[in-house]
């Protein structure tokens, strides 16, 4: 019945919007359940290659290719907001993970999205981060989990576009980029002094903006414990060129 019901829908979508799965092209939901099941993995450590230096454990949920990446892309670039659920069920799931793992479970979180820069934001529409973020902290909420997403970064300098830079030209782009405004720390403090911060993206590929957004938050005295995305670039090993990054 549950197949039957999925077809309709399908069908509908389909016949009423014209809209396709993003994953496989199957006229229909933009996602439909097969390549959702096809992202449905346990989430994982994720690390870049090579790791920024003092770079916490990041966690991912889906290798960036494939059908993780059309979610990505079709939500950030082609404003397909229907796909913000997908996304934040992804990065809820690793977010889970690294709390579960460091035994932070039961410890007041804030959610904390990697700035954007606000000319981008302009252009696209919509903050796609901040969404998935938000959303993610809902979904964690009801899991029991003691979860908010705030906005405590925002890019104090100009930042070139990352597309094309490697490991160490997006490091040195980033540097010093990110600051976390005293307001949005009061208020933090006052609501929830004991609170450890997750940084939050879509997708993890150096690690360096993630190294940077951890690093303005350490700046102000907060406790990062973690980075957490939808997905990561698998990045091979320069040594061999044959091992993988996870």
């Amino acid at each position: 019945m549950g197949h039957v019901l999925d077809q309709l829908a399908d069908a509908a979508a389909d016949l009423l919007l014209g809209s396709r799965c993003v994953g496989c092209d199957r006229p229909g939901r933009l996602l439909c359940p097969a390549c959702a099941d096809a992202v449905d993995e346990p989430a994982r450590v994720a690390w870049p290659t090579p790791v920024p230096a003092g770079l916490v454990v990041p966690w991912t949920s889906a290798e960036y290719a494939g059908t993780a990446r059309a979610l990505v892309v079709g939500h950030k670039e082609r404003a397909m907001h229907a796909l913000r659920g997908p996304l934040a069920r992804l990065l809820a799931r690793s977010v889970a993970a690294a709390l579960e793992d460091a035994g932070l479970a039961r410890r007041p979180v804030v959610l904390v999205p990697v700035p954007s820069r606000p000319a981008t934001v302009r252009a696209r529409g919509h903050d796609p981060t901040w969404t998935i973020t938000r959303r993610a902290a809902g979904l964690l909420r009801h899991a029991a989990y003691d979860v908010r997403a705030l906005r405590l970064l925002r890019f104090r300098a100009r930042v070139a576009d990352q597309s094309g830079l490697d490991a160490v030209a997006r490091a040195a782009n980033l540097d010093g980029s990110m600051c976390c405004p005293t307001s949005s720390l009061r208020r933090l403090v006052r609501r929830s002094p004991e609170a450890v911060l997750v940084v939050c993206d879509d997708v993890l590929t150096t690690g360096a903006t993630a190294r940077e957004a951890q690093r303005a938050l350490a700046e102000v005295g907060t406790t990062v414990v973690a980075v957490a995305t939808a997905a990561a670039t698998r990045r091979r090993l320069p040594q061999s060129g044959t091992g993988l990054s996870w």
